[in-house]
């Protein structure tokens, strides 16, 4: 399977981990050998619930009984969609009470984008340093890394960075910018988070020119940091929300929330301003519905706080320079890349799961199921202190 993968499979870098996939259960994801792999990564933030969460398989099971996909987008009331959209309102602060519902984070970022040019008659997309919100073309022109992204050139214009938590960046925020998008708590970076009440500040600054502010919650959202989303602790509301990854319980989905007289600017003047075909589709809606559900109606959220706690008293390591992160959204930095490089590879060979960020090489991810148990948290911290101790500091080498 693996050659096919290699041969037939578009590959996205030159060594794939390639691991053969036989089953996935609870925090567990299970090898065509019959190794069980401790997973701290989640599918990439994407798996909230774990693997093969009963509720969702129910959800999923009945919903495919009823019906799959009947229609595109916004024509015909399905239940699915109908019900998630107006769960998300019921959790989320006013204004934030309509969503559209799309394929992907990804595809989110482009339609909030849309949105905030349309709504402002502005064309201005401010984006900060290191930011990461996706690969498709919008989200490309607003991605902070210009060594991934001059190569596919020329991309959307009058999109400028700025730099995160810089309060003198505040003044490039005028009234000719249209939007300012962030993610609440940068990802590709290093899992940074803002401080000094940055966020708030600017906002503020947005409401004194016109500006919207978009806050990325693709990573943090769905329970991440211990909070449903991440703003949530920062004393601040987003014109326009975005999110995805956590959000389908490991299917394909993303939206975007704002008020309803902002979004009812994609419905006229022109029609059809945003469309998909598959976005609200009735099963990946039925899967998202249950992971919100159950995230919020369990006791999860309370316990996301002691699962961080947990991390940080048993990841002490001399390898281990800081923790950053909030929640279960973990970055342990260590002292160089090669040694994040060895440690992630050397515990994959140990049956522990981990995994790389985008911009920050000396990061090892650590984003485990929100499900994950303590003893499974103790479990895996054992196994990549226990692979640290084995690694020189001097040459990265397992010793």
């Amino acid at each position: 399977m693996k050659q096919d993968f290699l041969k037939y499979q578009a590959q996205t870098s030159p060594h794939p981990l390639g691991m053969e996939i036989s089953h996935a259960k609870g925090s567990y994801i299970y090898d065509t050998a019959g190794n069980a792999h401790l997973d701290f990564v989640a599918g990439v933030s994407a798996c909230a619930l774990g693997h093969s969460h009963p509720k969702i398989i129910e959800a999923v099971t009945n919903q495919m009984q009823r019906y799959a996909h009947v229609m595109v987008y916004g024509e015909y009331a399905q239940q699915p969609a109908v019900e998630l959209s107006k769960l998300l309102a019921t959790h989320l602060p006013e204004p934030l009470d309509t969503t559209y519902l799309v394929n992907s984070g990804t595809e989110a970022i482009e339609g909030s984008l849309k949105l905030a040019r349309r709504a402002t008659g502005r064309s201005e997309i401010l984006y900060a340093h290191h930011a990461y919100h996706g690969n498709t073309m919008g989200a490309l022109s607003v991605m902070g890394y210009e060594e991934r992204k001059t190569i596919f050139g020329p991309l959307i214009p009058n999109c400028h960075p700025i730099f995160f938590n810089s309060e003198k960046c505040l003044e490039r925020i005028t009234n000719s910018t249209a939007a300012v998008i962030l993610e609440t708590v940068q990802g590709g970076a290093g899992f940074i988070l803002p401080n000094n009440n940055y966020l708030k500040k600017v906002k503020n600054r947005c409401i004194e020119v016109g500006a919207l502010l978009i806050l990325d919650e693709i990573q943090p959202g769905f329970g991440r940091t211990g909070k449903l989303f991440g703003f949530e602790h920062f004393d601040v509301v987003p014109d326009i929300l975005v999110m995805g990854k956590g959000m389908g319980g490991g299917l394909p989905i993303g939206a975007f929330t704002a008020s309803n007289e902002l979004m009812s600017l994609l419905k006229d003047k022109p029609k059809l301003g945003h469309i998909t075909t598959f976005g609200g589709n009735p099963v990946i809606a039925s899967a998202a519905l249950a992971t919100l559900k159950e995230i919020t109606e369990s006791n999860l959220l309370k316990e996301i706080s002691k699962k961080e706690a947990l991390f940080r008293k048993h990841l002490q390591h001399p390898l281990i320079k800081e923790i950053r992160g909030k929640g279960l959204m973990l970055a342990a930095i260590m002292e160089s890349s090669e040694i994040a490089t060895t440690a992630i590879l050397a515990s994959k060979e140990q049956n522990l799961i981990l995994f790389w960020l985008l911009f920050e090489p000396k990061a090892i991810r650590i984003t485990p199921p929100l499900t994950i148990s303590e003893e499974e948290i103790i479990e895996g911290c054992a196994i990549l202190t226990a692979v640290l101790d084995k690694i020189s500091p001097n040459n990265s080498k397992i010793m």
